[in-house]
């Protein structure tokens, strides 16, 4: 038989039980902070239709969004259609005939027109939180995958920066129960947008974000080439230079920002509204003003937010904002929403490089029955189902075979007690518990084995 190259796309993983748990461990703990702050249960398709995502992550974003074929296309009757159309798709175009539905590149827009299509049903203020896998084309690499999950939670319906000063507390009270130091970065689209104003207008707002957003990855050097081969001219790129150079407390960077916008309406707002947030968050010393953060995306309108980890090289790890009228791109107007995400991956991998998953999240199987005989794993069976009843997971070894195997079994999974039912305990009606982590045994009477601690 000739061998088969088994793989799986690139970009993607296979996880087994030990990852799955830790996975969990994390998807548990956002979820539990999500609930406590009011945040209701939402999910949406894998796939949505091409005109509900594109044109709404900018220029790069779209390129990056996985497209998919319509079914049917073996159809001869199409087939010089269809032929036609490819050429169009390896051009970078879109057509109906080849494809109308695309994998979802984030949890928002979908988020966005579901609110679109339910809102008369809806009440407001709408908390929602979600947690999927979304889609990017994008090159693999530590921490970034072609299929990863997000955690979302946002608020619609509400103008109030409450909210703002509540998803930041979220992400505070999300890593410190996971224990993940981490440093809360904001910055205002405003402020953006005032120095586009001050740059050479509105129009250059898409060209100076995108460069600034890349800013970590190309240094300042480069942002302001690309500034300039985009048509911005010494001066308005020494603006750009100057704003992205603010730095001191968050204090000194509003004063500074102040200095440098004067009397523009964008940058008065933004300022206002940054000040707002660092003097009533509850988190205030996790939060850091960073005039450098730009979020490439183009719905944004307020308040942006970004979560980086101490300690290690990472990319971020959450990040969010406001989008006052993102369900205007459905048609329907004036429902201002805010709202943040966390990246499960990349936290995952920052839990794994600093150790920090507790030692009870490796463990699946509780306590495992030996198998010593027919009649000896009737009654281990009868135990085994009481102990389940109380919610201890509790397994029973498949065939009677030597007590060497058995251990092993149940040392490869990490599984911390054993329970051994022979002749001599049938007889007594007992049953020996063995620690495996600490080699220590008791006998106990069976029928007080439910009320035994498994910990």
């Amino acid at each position: 038989m000739a061998k088969i190259n088994v793989s799986i796309p690139q970009g993607t993983r296979d996880f087994g039980p030990d990852v799955v748990r830790k996975r969990n461990y994390i998807f548990n703990t956002i979820r539990s902070v999500f609930e406590v702050y009011g945040f209701e249960p939402l999910e949406t398709p894998a796939m949505e239709n091409m005109d509900t995502l594109m044109g709404k992550y900018g220029e790069e974003g779209d390129k990056l969004i996985f497209k998919i074929l319509n079914n049917g296309l073996e159809n001869p009757a199409k087939e010089k259609q269809v032929r036609e159309d490819f050429e169009k798709v390896l051009q970078g175009k879109n057509t109906a005939a080849i494809t109308e539905r695309a994998l979802k590149y984030d949890l928002t827009i979908p988020f966005a027109r579901y609110v679109a299509m339910n809102h008369g049903q809806l009440t407001f203020p709408f908390k929602r939180f979600q947690i999927q896998p979304v889609w990017r084309a994008d090159k693999p690499q530590k921490g970034r995958y072609r299929e990863f999950y997000q955690c979302d939670a946002d608020v619609v319906g509400s103008n109030a920066l409450l909210n703002e000063a509540e998803l930041a507390n979220i992400y505070s009270s999300v890593f410190e129960k996971l224990q993940v130091p981490v440093e809360i970065k904001i910055n205002h689209r405003k402020l953006l947008t005032a120095l586009a104003e001050i740059s050479g207008g509105t129009d250059r707002m898409r060209d100076i974000t995108v460069a600034i957003d890349k800013l970590d990855k190309m240094g300042l050097q480069k942002v302001k080439a690309e500034l300039s081969q985009k048509g911005l001219n010494d001066k308005q790129v020494d603006i750009v230079e100057k704003y992205l150079s603010i730095n001191g407390s968050n204090d000194e960077k509003i004063q500074q920002a102040k200095n440098l916008f004067g009397n523009n309406e964008a940058g008065k707002k933004g300022i206002e509204e940054l000040g707002y947030l660092i003097s009533h968050s509850p988190v205030t010393s996790h939060l850091t003003i960073d005039f450098t953060l730009a979020r490439g995306l183009d719905y944004y309108t307020g308040t942006i937010f970004e979560v980086k980890a101490k300690n290690v090289t990472m990319g971020s790890i959450g990040g969010g904002g406001r989008y006052d009228d993102l369900t205007g791109l459905f048609g329907v107007p004036n429902i201002p929403g805010v709202g943040i995400s966390f990246g499960v991956d990349r936290i995952y991998d920052v839990m794994e490089e600093l150790k920090l998953f507790p030692d009870a999240v490796h463990t699946g199987t509780q306590a495992l029955f030996f198998n010593l005989g027919d009649k000896e794993a009737e009654v281990a069976f009868e135990l085994m189902q009481q102990l389940r009843d109380n919610n201890i997971r509790c397994e029973l070894y498949h065939e009677p075979v030597k007590f060497d195997k058995q251990f092993k079994y149940a040392e490869k999974k990490n599984i911390p007690y054993v329970i051994i039912i022979g002749s001599k305990e049938l007889e007594n009606k007992t049953c020996v518990i063995k620690d495996i982590r600490k080699g220590e045994q008791q006998t106990i009477p069976a029928d007080k084995l439910s009320g035994f601690s498994f910990i």
